[in-house]
């Protein structure tokens, strides 16, 4: 097994990444945090893919998003499983910590899902007549209901878990209440809680729902105490999670062990993306130095089998993971362009022609089709618009990668808050 080096609270280990005299870096120091989206890394470690091309990862856990963006900035680790809009907020000043940073893999499509406690599910089904099979809007507009007539008695707002202010799961989780009338600046608080704790924080009562990526979604059905209402795929379907990020600086002083890890994350993608290779995924992801969950789970995850609550209610998401199918790797400016509208739309950014492009500056094609051929992945960009990337949100809205004023502006629901004040976050 790869080397992992704990920074639980008090066992913190910090080590400086061995450099060869006068030539790029071979071993490479690597932080992620206990999801399933970090199987790509994880198998090009555990498999050897990633020695097949003369690299070493050394694989190190960590448990907060804010903990990766800070290691990752101060040089603890040379590259790092990342929120897809990390690398748009460093690339923006965004942050407290705001180091430039680029993606240029995507480490999959999906994995993300909304659960609520199952306590405001069984309100909302009282009080609208939900059916267990309501959608991802309907659901939406049972949880806007549910919060008006929480109001009406005076009842204190739902607390809502999220990952990190600038990741996936903010923007989803924002836009599947915004689709449904629900204002996530006031009829709800949101607060952040680290991946691996959001299933015990709402067995608690500490928060009433939360939006996270897989396993801890069905780990809380099967515990009883949430309802899952929403996949990823529902909210936009086939959206980038997790990507790839290293300082600009390094990728530059370390061109061809990019162009390496590149290649090894690509074929360790392939191997992940086979079903043939799910049970052998599912327990090496399984282990506690990686995610500790069972591993009849996570292998239920991967094929998109969901329990959404413990009275046996079931769902299965095709393609709920692509790990490589469908271009999942290749990082797409546009989709960082979305993600940027995303944040003017809450108020952390103002649209900028210079913000635009340093947006688009974080999400690197060149890098990836310099390791895997100028025809890898999509030959043309602009074959996407209009297909899967740009339609079929939850809402019905139609992203518009030209007009990102006007795409925001559309919305009836988003932020009044400054972008100064919006951007003071973690």
């Amino acid at each position: 097994m790869s080397e992992i080096v704990s920074t639980q609270s008090g066992d913190t280990a910090i080590h400086a990444p061995v450099r060869g005299l006068g030539r790029e870096q071979r071993i490479l120091r690597a932080g992620y945090i206990p999801l399933i989206d970090a199987s790509i890394l994880i198998v090009a470690a555990e498999l050897g893919f990633a020695e097949k091309e003369g690299l070493r990862l050394e694989l190190v856990r960590d448990v907060t998003w804010a903990n990766v963006r800070d290691r990752l900035a101060f040089r603890q680790f040379d590259i790092a499983h990342m929120l897809s809009p990390m690398p748009v907020a460093s690339m923006l000043g965004l942050g407290s910590n705001p180091s430039p940073t680029i993606a240029p893999f995507s480490l999959g499509r999906g994995g993300n899902a909304i659960t609520l406690s199952a306590r405001i599910f069984e309100r909302m089904k009282s009080l609208t007549g939900l059916g267990d099979d309501a959608d991802a809007l309907a659901n939406s507009k049972s949880l806007a209901a549910l919060l008006a007539d929480m109001r009406s008695r005076g009842e204190a707002v739902p607390t809502l878990g999220m990952t990190y202010p600038f990741s996936s799961h903010n923007y989803e989780f924002r836009y599947w209440l915004a689709a449904g009338g629900i204002d996530p600046d006031r009829d709800v608080k949101l607060v952040v809680v680290p991946p691996p704790l959001t299933s015990d924080a709402l067995a608690a009562g500490a928060i009433d729902g939360f939006c996270v990526g897989a396993p801890w979604n069905m780990i809380a059905s099967e515990r009883g105490t949430g309802r899952i209402v929403a996949a990823k795929q529902d909210i936009w379907p086939l959206a980038p999670e997790k990507v790839l990020g290293m300082r600009p600086d390094w990728a530059e002083a370390n061109a061809d062990t990019v162009c390496r890890l590149i290649v090894a994350l690509d074929r360790a993608a392939q191997w992940c993306d086979d079903p043939a290779h799910h049970n052998e995924l599912a327990e090496i992801l399984s282990v506690p130095d990686y995610i500790a969950a069972p591993t009849s789970i996570i292998r239920r995850v991967l094929s998109g089998e969901f329990s959404l609550d413990a009275r046996g209610a079931k769902r299965v998401v095709p393609d709920y993971f692509l790990f490589h199918r469908g271009a999942a790797n290749y990082p797409r400016p546009d989709q960082a362009s979305w993600i940027y509208s995303q944040m003017i739309r809450w108020g952390q950014a103002e649209f900028s022609a210079e913000g635009l492009a340093h947006v688009r500056s974080a999400f690197r094609p060149d890098l990836y089709r310099m390791a895997l051929g100028q025809d890898a992945a999509l030959p043309d960009e602009a074959r996407e618009k209009g297909t899967a990337g740009y339609h079929g949100f939850v809402d019905g809205a139609l992203f518009d990668p030209d007009d990102l004023p006007a795409y925001v502006g559309q919305f009836p629901v988003r932020s009044t808050t400054s972008a100064a004040a919006g951007a003071a976050e973690l």
